[in-house]
């Protein structure tokens, strides 16, 4: 009977072991902008301009594949494909669709980094559902998704524009004291994205949210 029973019990944490082994651990983390050098420095890009900037901490190589610049950054057995769409911000959607697919992502394990105007400059907001805000990537992702229910990681430019001037604006370079800013809200940028695969959204929304 003792032998039965110590069978049940090491069954049972076996099943454990080999559960908490094999979740999914892959992400795709998608950084939005436009492709061209006149676009590099540009407010719009900063969604290119964090993934840069991961990939040079980590020594990583972005290599042009189908629809985008993509990378792999490995981290504590989770996989983070990294993500530059090459298709203009507003037809973001089918690269991301083609990559999910491929790389057999789920939905939940989707992040999107993108500009917000409607934020300060270098806050974060992490949400797992929303509007496209009047995004024209967000909006291309939902339309092309078919759904609203995506992690997006909007990080703030601010709308420090004139009436009328808001494409300018987006588009527009950096003003120097943003630029002196920008390293130490890259690296934080980086803390979410780690965070993201590692700690699971709802701990890093808890974590860096208003940050």
């Amino acid at each position: 009977m003792w032998e039965f029973i110590k069978s049940l019990f090491l069954s049972k944490n076996n099943n454990i072991i080999v559960e908490e082994s094999n979740p999914m651990k892959k992400f795709l983390i998608v950084g939005l902008g436009n492709i061209g050098e006149k676009y590099a420095n540009t407010r719009h890009n900063i969604g290119f301009k964090v993934l840069d900037f991961l990939a040079k901490k980590e020594s990583l190589t972005f290599e042009t594949q189908k629809l985008g610049d993509i990378t792999t950054y490995k981290l504590k057995g989770r996989t983070f494909i990294l993500l530059k769409p090459s298709t203009y911000m507003n037809l973001s959607g089918k690269a991301v669709q083609f990559w999910l697919t491929k790389e057999k992502v789920p939905l939940e394990n989707l992040l999107v980094i993108t500009d917000d105007l409607n934020l300060p400059f270098g806050s974060i907001r992490i949400k797992t559902k929303g509007s496209d805000g009047g995004h024209n990537g967000l909006k291309d992702i939902q339309n092309t998704l078919n759904s609203t229910k995506y992690n997006r990681f909007r990080f703030g430019i601010s709308d420090a524009f004139s009436k009328g001037r808001q494409v300018d604006y987006v588009l527009g370079e950096w003003e120097d004291e943003e630029i002196k800013l920008l390293p130490e809200r890259l690296e934080k940028a980086v803390e979410v994205i780690k965070s993201f695969g590692l700690s699971g959204i709802n701990n890093t929304m808890n974590t860096f949210n208003g940050k």
